[in-house]
């Protein structure tokens, strides 16, 4: 039986969690964090963040929509990359974490990933992927209170249903305003 398996960067074990995959995306980011940190002198903000956003950040976010963490460990792994990240800042070593991420105008990498599961869940609603939406989601015809988008819920018993895109997302789709359902284009959901 085969215990893991790589395809398209993306480590997916028999079980379905993603540990191994965040040690890999974590062991990535830090080599080019490791990589800022020994050849720049100038520790300022307007050095360390671009290159954070570019070299670092892309890591910790590639294919999240089908990776996501769910387990407190493996969430904060990847959130101490970004920690150390928002250290290298040399005026604000001594803020804590919270107050880091507010002076760089960063938010932590869970809510970039319920973002980007949203634009995600906004491009297969409205057709802009080619995939037959029927895969992910049911749209719920029901009548319901706020927008006539709203996705209908499948049960899970299991975290791997229960934790996976088409499952996750919907709470936070179903939340959204109707402005936000009717954009037509991506950056304006943004």
């Amino acid at each position: 039986m085969v215990k893991e398996e790589k395809n398209l960067g993306v480590t997916v074990s028999a079980d379905m969690k993603w540990e191994r995959q965040c040690i890999e995306a974590v062991k990535k980011a830090n080599k080019m964090l490791c990589l800022i940190k020994r050849n720049f002198q100038d520790k300022s903000k307007d050095t360390v963040m671009p290159l954070y956003k570019s070299l670092v950040r892309l890591h910790l976010e590639y294919c999240c929509q089908v990776w996501s963490p769910y387990l407190s460990k493996d969430i904060n792994l990847i959130e101490g990359v970004q920690r150390r990240a928002a250290k290298l800042v040399k005026d604000i070593k001594h803020l804590s974490y919270d107050e880091r991420l507010d002076n760089l105008r960063l938010s932590r990498l869970t809510t970039r990933r319920a973002g980007s599961d949203l634009i995600q869940t906004f491009k297969i609603i409205n057709e802009i992927d080619k995939v037959d939406k029927s895969l992910f989601f049911e749209i719920d015809s029901g009548g319901r209170r706020g927008h006539p988008s709203k996705l209908f819920k499948k049960c899970s018993r299991l975290d791997i249903r229960k934790y996976a895109f088409s499952n996750r997302t919907v709470d936070k789709w179903n939340s959204l305003i109707q402005d936000c359902i009717n954009c037509t284009t991506i950056n304006a959901l943004k």
